[in-house]
């Protein structure tokens, strides 16, 4: 094998290059070294390039982007069995330490010492071979292609979130927002039992494609009364759970005027401004249950098992694919918002 690879490397805001880096020894004991075939762009990924930081993670050196991904093993170390070469693979890219009482409770993804891909100073994946915990490896099914596999991650997110909310059989589920995570969340809300699925955004496309994928009702905010809808839809009783996606302030501060007294409201998507004026006293009149969504945890096999049953639909939410050559420009392309997608693959 060679001693370096192609990888995308962002050396600051705006500067991301297709270069050769070293590529990785043999695994430790207990890690595989994997072929990447396929890598999602996350928005994350995106604001990386465009801002060079998110909050307090700051790009200070040079760091390879990429943590959805999926592909094929070729190596594993001498502790490993549940794994062999040729097997493909979905990864999960936060390492936690395994150790603190938080990973001992099994809320891995809030211990505080988590490496995860792509996030400074932890290099991600979008490159040809990486080395990762083959307990963080997940066999993909017949059928399943990598691009799919790729597609576990942001799953992963709305497997959670629906955990998290304790979604049960005949609920209604109130979608704030139908990009990749809000249209997957949906997903694994029906496929946990709920009955009801409304989504809004203010994307026509993105509508019909929630309109696709099982979307009961659909709501054009900038269109008409979210809440009005939202209340005709339930016969004025409200939304059992809301999955707030968007990050709008404005979605964030109405997503209480959709909620049933004693609901839940679920905060997914990374909110902008970061401060967004709250309406506490309706939150506490209604006793909502509100929680934050940070990445996931214990989601993946579920992810894997709903998708390869087909209850959750992942195609229609590949937009484009491009070539690893191509690969600065496809995320140029996400960051310039000139088109409309909704998940872009990079295959190596």
């Amino acid at each position: 094998m060679a001693d370096t690879m192609k990888a995308v490397v962002l050396h600051k805001a705006g500067d991301l290059r297709l270069e050769e880096v070293p590529c990785p020894g043999p695994p430790a004991a207990e890690e595989v070294k994997v072929r990447v075939r396929s890598v999602g762009v996350c928005g994350s990924d995106v604001h990386y390039f465009q801002h060079g930081r998110i909050g307090d993670f700051v790009v200070e050196k040079p760091m390879l982007l990429g943590h959805e991904c999926a592909g094929e093993v070729v190596e594993v170390g001498s502790a490993v069995s549940g794994l062999r070469p040729g097997d493909r693979v979905a990864m999960e890219p936060g390492i936690p330490c395994r150790k603190c009482p938080l990973c001992k409770q099994g809320r891995y993804n809030l211990c505080p010492e988590v490496r995860f891909w792509a996030t400074p100073p932890i290099d991600g994946s979008l490159a040809e071979y990486v080395l990762h915990p083959a307990d963080f490896c997940y066999l993909l099914p017949e059928g399943m292609s990598t691009a799919e596999g790729a597609m576990m991650e942001p799953l992963a997110v709305g497997v959670h979130a629906c955990n998290l909310a304790g979604i049960r059989g005949g609920d209604s589920v109130a979608v704030l927002g139908a990009g990749p995570i809000g249209l997957l969340a949906m997903q694994a809300a029906l496929a946990q039992g709920a009955t009801t699925a409304i989504a809004a955004d203010i994307s026509p496309a993105r509508l019909e494609v929630a309109r696709s994928l099982g979307a009961t009702h659909i709501i054009s905010p900038q269109k008409e009364d979210a809440a009005e809808r939202i209340m005709q839809a339930t016969n004025g009783r409200g939304v059992d759970v809301v999955l707030e996606c968007s990050g709008a302030a404005q979605a964030i501060s109405q997503a209480a005027d959709f909620l049933r007294r004693g609901g839940s409201i679920v905060w997914i998507g990374m909110p902008h401004p970061v401060v967004v004026p709250l309406d506490l006293v309706k939150i506490e009149v209604k006793e909502a249950r509100t929680c934050g969504v940070f990445r996931y945890a214990n989601a993946y096999h579920r992810a894997i098992e709903l998708a390869a049953a087909g209850r959750i639909k992942l195609a229609p939410l590949i937009s484009a694919h491009y070539s690893l050559e191509d690969a600065v420009e496809a995320v140029k392309e996400c960051a310039s918002g000139a088109a409309e997608r909704l998940k872009v693959v990079i295959d190596l």
